[in-house]
């Protein structure tokens, strides 16, 4: 039951995500900008978090996609962690952690 709920919790948070990174509302933008990023660069995030939940809520394809996630997240974590934006770990973090639980139960 923890498996299942896990892996489309992370299909939704995933999803969610590439959501509002892909539309970009002017504080997304600016965010990546003051990363260092170009200013649409959310789009290409959000495209690969929506593969990542498409690719994880696919069977077949699961794995790839959970580690697709991981690296997105994974450069996620390093971007707030070198400019010191730890207000941003805390859902990071929720995402280390579905990762986690659905790469263990995978």
């Amino acid at each position: 039951m923890v498996h299942v709920l896990s892996i489309w919790f992370l299909v939704v948070a995933f999803a969610g995500a590439g959501l509002v990174n892909t539309i970009g509302t002017a504080g997304t933008r600016s965010e990546f900008a003051r990363w260092g990023y170009p200013r649409w660069w959310g789009i290409v995030t959000g495209g690969l978090e929506i593969s990542s939940a498409v690719l994880i809520a696919l069977p077949a394809s699961r794995i790839v996609g959970v580690g697709l996630g991981a690296v997105i997240i994974g450069a996620a974590v390093f971007t707030v962690l070198r400019h010191r934006d730890h207000a941003h770990l805390a859902p990071l973090s929720v995402f280390v952690t579905l990762i986690a639980l659905a790469a263990i139960s995978t």
